[in-house]
């Protein structure tokens, strides 16, 4: 089996390379240079999307805009353990993960410690499908329709003590399935964190699927978080671990790089993240010369979250 080749993350991201629709329209320009026979080592997202479907109601704060073609989202993605190019996640994603048996360890300060198999994970609550934005760091977004619940309803669950503060997530450290855990990019298992009011805010999903069905491995199966007012990397993906905790938890990219990635990582247009303007985006498949958007404060979700940082300069808690 090949494997991924790696590039330091301090690196160019590949949307300020390729323009995003001549990297999703590469196989038009394999085939029409004679390259049709490489295509075999990409397999389709049309594939990757017939798993199980999801019931769902529809959600509240769903936007009133078309999603993003499922395609743009399942092949042009981060997901850093399966290696740090665009395409890496669904060329050895879909192959690599195993999701079943799989089971999530809820621990820390709570009244009710637990592991949960993802079968009675899945069934903690009605599953909502929420169309929300999703934006990431290096300045290109997509409308996403989610399906999960509120993580209120895993909170609910596991009773929360007065000394949980903080939510960490970690997820999963397997090699044997995850090749880019190979280079040295992070200190893996890769970990986020969210402040507990963050967390239970209503717009927070424990998130199962996407487009009506399962969660592509790609993207995160079989479970992941969505945190739409802030940049894609809080969105941790293939979930093992959720801890209740009293100080604030130390993130993978914050680790890595503090400069540029903080614990809050609110979307603010007036930020810049230090290599590029955070002031506009492109969304993702739009075509080569599609005008860019104007950056929305907080992703187009004050109205919902503005409150949690009333008096903070959100320029220095980034």
């Amino acid at each position: 089996m090949l494997l991924p080749r790696f590039r330091p993350h301090l690196r160019i991201p590949a949307s300020e390379i390729t323009p995003q629709d001549v990297f999703m329209r590469r196989r038009e320009l394999l085939a029409a240079a004679g390259g049709a026979a490489l295509l075999g080592v990409l397999p389709r997202a049309e594939a990757q999307l017939t798993g199980t479907r999801l019931a769902a109601t529809p959600g509240p704060f769903s936007l009133a805009e078309a999603p993003t073609p499922a395609k743009f989202v399942t092949e042009y993605c981060n997901f850093y353990e399966y290696g740090a190019d665009k395409s890496d996640p669904s060329r050895y994603a879909p192959k690599l993960l195993k999701t079943r048996p799989w089971s999530v360890v809820v621990e820390g300060e709570v009244a009710k410690p637990r592991t949960f198999a993802i079968e009675d994970l899945l069934k903690l609550a009605p599953m909502q499908e929420r169309i929300y934005r999703f934006r990431c760091v290096e300045a290109w977004s997509a409308v996403v329709p989610w399906v999960g619940y509120p993580f209120t309803e895993l909170m609910r669950a596991v009773e929360p003590t007065g000394k949980a503060k903080f939510v960490e997530l970690v997820t999963l450290d397997n090699p044997g399935q995850m090749p880019g855990l190979a280079a040295p990019i992070l200190d893996w298992p890769y970990r986020d964190g969210l402040r507990i009011d963050e967390a239970a805010n209503e717009l927070t999903l424990l998130t199962f699927g996407m487009y009506g069905e399962v969660l592509p491995n790609q993207n995160g199966a079989p479970v992941r978080i969505v945190v739409p007012w802030k940049y894609g990397f809080k969105g941790p993906k293939s979930i093992v671990k959720i801890r209740f905790v009293e100080k604030q938890p130390l993130g993978s990219w914050e680790r890595s790089n503090p400069a540029e990635y903080g614990f809050y990582s609110n979307v603010t247009p007036t930020k810049n993240h230090p290599r590029w303007s955070q002031a506009t985006e492109r969304p993702i498949g739009a075509g080569l010369f599609a005008k860019r958007q104007p950056t929305l404060p907080f992703n187009g979700y004050a109205e919902q979250v503005a409150k949690l940082y009333a008096g903070m300069d959100l320029n220095r808690f980034y």
